[in-house]
């Protein structure tokens, strides 16, 4: 099943799985058999945070699974607490700790913070470009970061972001971060990519569902993935982890996917926290 998955190459040579599984708000007393589920249907990437307090059950899944770690691939992310360089570097410490892991395959800034910290977030991306030099992260990007911020890392910094993930769904394109990256060869990751299910009643989603015989958060999924966007969507129903992992016999036509785009709502779209303001 794994095969069916397709990879996306980042900016510095390594791939990552087009589609994983988040574990947002996902208990930490279950992540460990979630993630354990997740890796038995197929699933090879698998995204955490420090800030989400289940990095633990992340690794034990692993341990548990067998699977060879060059076949995974795994994200975590800086806490927002973090940001100053020995901060970033303890706390970086403490995830391969606690995941009990040599390395990992993608390293996040979860959040810019700039209303407290002004652009502390270029000398905490410098402190990233460390650990990408000693191999433990293997790749590092952003999370949450408009083009302002984004353009201060190419002024300022070495390395252009492997990744940004950005809140992205029908009802809020983020067009202007998306083209950003597409423009400079950072690939975008989706989070919330089902508007918290608020788009899966929409008419245009609910029709195109029902002309492909699938269900209304596939056809959304799907679009994802027709515009190279990497989702990871979190369930901990078996029953949804299988669902979402099976995107991959069936195509949405170009105009499906235009009529998908036209949801968007600009800012009126926007589910989370918006990162100028958010800390």
């Amino acid at each position: 099943m794994t095969a069916a998955v397709p990879s996306i190459t980042l900016n510095d040579g390594n791939t990552i799985p087009q589609l994983g599984l988040g574990v947002f708000k996902v208990d930490a007393a279950d992540t460990a058999n979630v993630v354990a589920e997740a890796l038995e249907i197929g699933y090879r990437h698998v995204d955490t945070a420090q800030m989400y307090g289940n990095e633990a059950g992340v690794g034990e899944a692993v341990r548990r699974s067998g699977i060879d770690r060059a076949e995974l691939f795994l994200t975590t992310k800086l806490n927002n607490g973090n940001h100053r360089p020995d901060d970033a570097r303890r706390a970086f410490e403490q995830s391969l700790a606690t995941l009990r892991l040599d390395f990992v395959d993608l390293f996040l800034i979860h959040w810019p913070r700039p209303t407290q910290d002004g652009d502390g977030y270029v000398e905490t991306w410098r402190t990233l470009e460390e650990l990408a030099h000693d191999g433990r992260a293997r790749s590092i990007g952003v999370s949450n970061f408009q083009v302002s911020h984004l353009e201060r890392l190419a002024a300022e910094t070495e390395t252009v972001p492997a990744v940004n993930q950005i809140e992205l769904h029908p009802a809020f394109g983020n067009e202007e971060v998306r083209a950003y990256g597409e423009a400079h060869g950072i690939a975008t990751e989706a989070w919330s990519p089902l508007a918290k299910g608020e788009v899966l009643e929409d008419a245009t989603i609910v029709e195109l569902a029902e002309a492909h015989a699938r269900t209304p958060a596939q056809i959304v999924l799907r679009w994802h993935i027709e515009r190279g966007t990497i989702v990871f969507p979190k369930s901990s129903s078996p029953d949804r982890l299988r669902e979402n992992f099976e995107l991959f016999d069936f195509e949405l036509s170009a105009d499906e996917v235009e009529r998908i785009c036209a949801l968007d709502r600009g800012e009126a779209g926007r589910m989370g926290s918006h990162p100028d303001s958010f800390g």
